[in-house]
């Protein structure tokens, strides 16, 4: 078995509790299905928000599906100008048989260009 990495990312309209919460939810629960993830075998968990959302710790809505005895942390993305903004991002850390080209991420909403990597690019 490996700890492999499980990449999301989506985007809010507005910096609100019920925004954030509602699309962090909706981020991981598709992360969950297109991976087929079992909590048990989650080590950890990283979200991040672009520094306009400070509204609520998007780890709030994996507690509120049940994930209360996985590790959790927040953070603010880097502050890159040009990047994109109102954007919330997800890290599984996931110990499963799947290879690498068998894990699915997951990019939603205005977060959808990010799946091609462009923000890494010159």
């Amino acid at each position: 078995m490996y700890c492999r990495g499980i990449r999301g990312a989506t985007t809010v309209e507005q910096n609100s509790k019920e925004e954030i919460i509602a699309a962090t939810k909706e981020l991981l629960v598709q992360m969950i299905d297109a991976n087929d993830i079992d909590p048990e075998r989650v080590a950890s968990v990283i979200f991040t928000t672009t520094t306009d959302l400070n509204a609520q710790f998007p780890a709030v809505a994996a507690r509120m599906l049940g994930w209360n005895d996985i590790a959790l942390l927040c953070s603010h993305e880097m502050d890159v100008p040009g990047s994109l903004r109102m954007c919330i991002r997800i890290l599984v850390h996931l110990n499963t048989e799947k290879g690498p080209g068998e894990i699915s991420h997951v990019y939603i909403k205005g977060a959808r260009n990010l799946k091609s990597n462009h923000e890494f690019q010159d």
